[in-house]
């Protein structure tokens, strides 16, 4: 019975911490200057992170900009889309 619980206490705690990545999707509708100065702004980037994430996004359609826990992600998530630039937390 201990080593059950052990394990599912183990399981909770791995799923605590298990790392997402918060994405930013290309659109028509954004500037690449407006992309960059969100990023920094929003997820702390450099200047050269965050004009690599927008070429990244603008040539792939879209870019993982951070990776972190969902509580930490997911309010720049929420600062990016109020500010008009899809993104999620996967």
């Amino acid at each position: 019975m201990t080593k059950v619980k052990e394990q599912i206490e183990t399981l909770a705690v791995e799923q605590e911490t298990e790392l997402k990545n918060l994405i930013v999707y290309n659109d028509d509708v954004n500037t690449f200057d407006f992309v960059i100065e969100s990023l920094i702004k929003i997820c702390k980037h450099e200047l050269e992170q965050a004009e690599q994430c927008t070429w990244i996004i603008h040539y792939n359609g879209k870019c993982q900009v951070k990776e972190g826990s969902f509580d930490e992600l997911a309010p720049m998530c929420l600062s990016l889309l109020n500010r008009g630039i899809t993104a999620e937390v996967q």
